[in-house]
């Protein structure tokens, strides 16, 4: 793939925290109780600056806090952190998604200032006053105006990131419109590939989101009109009817890997490496008993071997565990070692991430 002297872009998930309880994320079981297997992990400014020194942190051409389970809003130390990246290399790029609903005006205008021209934040609103909510459980309207506003208001370049569903739906002209006027440069309609389930491979028409206390909250479902759907859930039949299943695709597809084209790396709030966010993301699937169950672990083995705040990056990187990764690619099939989660996200058949953006 490629070696630890060749990274160019950092993907930073800061925290496991998140005042959300977005029914589609894994944090949660479908909006309910918390994912037991998390332990509300958080880097702090300290761990970064043990993991990312000034020489490695001065070749980068970006860093993003995204990942799979918190936001960065909420964790102790992200200005400080991307404080600390924009000092030691003032061209990179930094950008950050957040569903905006925490931090107040000073906190935000602070964050404009440290980003300057070169970086943006991903706004993830989905829907209106009346809306957002649905999937944004537990965000405030209210805040996250403030946020946007705040953010704008103080030079940040900003970006609007729409997720349509059946309930928003009518609503995305009217945001686009808001967004203009706000001063967003980007308005991102995203066709949503949230209703392919990952853990049976298969499409789904609805989702039931449920609240802290397990009760019934909004039923989702998919967008009525064609143009707002993701093309790629249509591909599912004929790629089974090609195959077999979506079981025996993942056994003989090609892997065209993503994050490899752009030499990055993911490293977690509990400051483990991984290539990157989705390999992450199978770690800790809260509808199994015994999270080892999935096959990501085969290639972990025990996780405190890719731990960069006990190990360091360069040995990580070194150790062979990525190198292991690629190598399964070319295995006959999934039970023979072929990574199902790479085969799934980056088979050159089907793309659900890439047909959000389309």
């Amino acid at each position: 793939m490629y070696q630890y002297d060749e990274i160019k872009a950092v993907h930073l998930e800061v925290t496991q925290r998140c005042q959300a309880s977005c029914p589609m994320c894994d944090r949660n079981e479908n909006g309910g109780v918390v994912n037991r297997h998390l332990t509300n992990a958080e880097l702090s400014i300290a761990d970064c600056k043990q993991i990312f020194k000034p020489e490695f942190i001065a070749k980068l051409d970006r860093m993003y806090m995204c990942g799979n389970h918190g936001d960065p809003i909420i964790a102790e130390d992200t200005l400080e952190i991307f404080k600390y990246f924009r000092e030691n290399n003032p061209k990179m790029w930094l950008s950050m998604n957040t569903n905006a609903g925490a931090k107040d005006s000073e906190w935000w205008a602070e964050l404009a200032k440290i980003f300057g021209r070169m970086g943006c934040v991903l706004f993830s609103v989905d829907g209106l006053e009346d809306t957002n909510h649905l999937y944004r459980q537990n965000v405030q309207w209210p805040v996250v105006m403030n946020s946007m506003q705040a953010f704008i208001g103080a030079g940040g370049r900003a970006r609007w990131d729409y997720i349509i569903f059946n309930h928003n739906e009518h609503q995305v002209d009217e945001a686009e419109k808001i967004s203009q006027t706000m001063g967003f440069e980007k308005f991102q309609k995203k066709k949503t590939g949230r209703f392919y389930s990952t853990n049976k491979f298969e499409t789904k028409t609805e989702h039931q989101a449920k609240n802290r206390k397990g009760k019934d909250t909004q039923k989702l479902t998919r967008p009525v009109n064609k143009e707002n759907t993701n093309k790629a859930l249509d591909k599912v039949a004929k790629i089974e009817e090609k195959y077999g299943s979506m079981h025996e695709y993942h056994d003989k597809v090609k892997i065209n890997c993503k994050v490899a084209k752009e030499k990055n790396i993911y490293i977690s709030a509990e400051g483990l490496m991984l290539p990157c966010c989705w390999t992450a993301g199978r770690m800790y699937k809260w509808w199994f008993e015994d999270p080892k169950q999935e096959q990501i672990w085969d290639y972990i083995g025990d996780k405190e071997s890719i731990n960069v705040k006990k190990h360091g990056l360069q040995t990580v990187m070194e150790n062979g565990f990525i190198q292991n990764i690629q190598h399964s690619w070319g295995l006959p099939n999934t039970k023979s070692g072929k990574l199902k989660v790479c085969a799934d996200k980056c088979g050159e058949e089907f793309d659900a991430f890439k047909e959000q953006y389309k």
